[in-house]
């Protein structure tokens, strides 16, 4: 039975047709027109109009043999269409596809998921060896050296809550705390990071950033590499600035 408080400016058909959409993803499966009313506590008729108008616009499908309704997947394509997580993939693959086949190293987009570092897309290198990082992925955030990057460049109330939830970082006491502090100001401000990756002997990671520091859309660009001739400081300076150049062209992309 729908409990739903009614608010005084409450539109009806717009109340039941959220109402039947909400019930079909909760349900999981396609429900005769019967069925989707018992479960709103409401009768067949109250809701004919509202299944025929939610059918016209695309959102749901009627079976023409037995008659029950399921939702399409035009929820889904307008919820792509608005992820930050999409919009930036977007924006990005170009650009790192051309810098993957420039500098003969795969590279990989980070962006934080629920307090960690996230990989969510990888331009592959061609070259016969490379380092590949399945998108997907999940890093503690002292742990990848994107997620530190993405770290010091959150704003001063994410990052606090960030730090709370690593397990590596929350039980620092206040002195270590402070040092950890000053040196994600200091990665903020350069505006990249260049380290040993933390996980894997003989790896060194290069990660700069994409956006804004403190803004609400974020992202890490980062090339991991286990070709020692990049670790010297003409090689790495060099890294950072064709990364820089592919990040700004992708940071423009996300502010227009």
């Amino acid at each position: 039975m729908n409990t739903k408080v009614k608010s005084k400016y409450a539109v009806p058909a717009l109340d039941k047709g959220l109402d039947i959409l909400e019930f079909l993803v909760l349900k999981g499966s396609a429900c005769s027109q019967s069925e989707i009313a018992a479960g709103l506590g409401r009768s067949a008729n109250e809701i004919y109009r509202v299944l025929v108008g939610l059918e016209s616009r695309g959102y749901l499908i009627r079976d023409e043999f037995s008659g029950r309704y399921s939702l399409s997947l035009k929820l889904y394509n307008l919820s792509r269409s608005i992820s930050p997580i999409d919009q930036v993939r977007q924006c990005a693959i170009p650009y790192m596809e051309d810098l993957a086949v420039s500098l003969g190293q795969s590279c990989y987009l980070t962006m934080l998921y629920q307090s960690q570092a996230m990989t969510v897309v990888q331009a592959r290198s061609h070259s016969a060896m490379h380092l590949s990082i399945a998108e997907g992925s999940l890093f503690k955030l002292s742990k990848s050296t994107a997620g530190q990057l993405l770290l010091a460049n959150s704003n001063e109330q994410v990052r606090g809550m960030l730090i709370e939830h690593d397990a590596s970082y929350s039980t620092l006491k206040s002195k270590a705390l402070s040092q950890l502090q000053y040196e994600l100001d200091v990665i903020c401000t350069q505006g990249h990071l260049v380290q040993s990756n933390p996980l894997i002997t003989g790896v060194d990671d290069f990660s700069v950033l994409i956006g804004k520091p403190q803004a609400k859309l974020i992202a890490a660009l980062t090339i991991s590499s286990f070709d020692a001739e990049l670790t010297s400081a003409v090689n790495a300076q060099a890294m950072v600035a064709e990364l820089k150049s592919t990040a700004s062209k992708i940071t423009a992309l996300l502010n227009n």
